[in-house]
């Protein structure tokens, strides 16, 4: 089957997402800029958020664009990490509301832990999926930016009964790491089509 559906219905679900993420944001009942310091908490928690689910989104993107066709598995797994990333208004509003206190912080870090490894179950299916020359495959390679996530996460959800703030940081630092541009896909895709254009191909 076509992937075009499995692209909609996530791009749907993810907008989602950030609607309920910034709904959390609520207007201040003064009128002064004093009324703004109790939301504080709650909008970088709101950033934070917004921007994984945007990386997500943008690698979810590049992704599917390796594939030509989608199977069951694959669908599965979609609705798996789909299923994780609804659930970070929960945990971005509880951690927000409640100024990075422990729970919540340690909470934020297993939802994060669990959609990178929700997001890897994916990747691997549509490895396989796709063979022994799989695209993706080669273009993600070690992929040590997916392997060094969840073990920042590990260390990070028990350290917020630590220091919450330190947990914070360990989140933050994941963010960064993705958000540095990361164009093996489009290299991978680059290539085949000059392979496939070029003379004698």
């Amino acid at each position: 089957m076509g992937k075009s559906r499995l692209e909609a219905f996530s791009d749907g679900v993810i907008a989602i997402i950030i609607t309920i993420m910034v709904l959390e944001l609520k207007v201040p009942q003064g009128g002064s800029i004093d009324a703004l310091a109790p939301l504080i908490p709650v909008f970088l928690s709101y950033v934070l958020s917004f921007v994984y689910v945007g990386i997500y989104w943008n690698n979810h993107h590049h992704m599917l664009h390796t594939c030509h066709k989608v199977t069951g598995p694959m669908l599965w797994a979609n609705l798996h990490l789909l299923f994780w990333l609804s659930l970070f208004p929960f945990a971005t509003g509880w951690m927000g509301e409640n100024h990075f206190a422990a729970a919540p912080s340690a909470v934020y870090g297993v939802v994060l832990m669990m959609a990178a490894v929700a997001y890897w179950i994916l990747q691997q299916i549509i490895i396989a999926s796709q063979g022994r020359e799989s695209l993706l495959k080669k273009a993600v390679g070690s992929d040590w930016k997916g392997r060094l996530s969840p073990l920042i996460y590990l260390i990070a959800i028990p350290t917020a009964f630590w220091s919450p703030w330190i947990s914070q940081g360990l989140y933050v630092l994941v963010a960064l790491i993705w958000l540095v541009p990361d164009r093996r896909i489009e290299n991978a895709l680059a290539g085949k089509e000059t392979s496939l254009t070029r003379p004698g191909t």
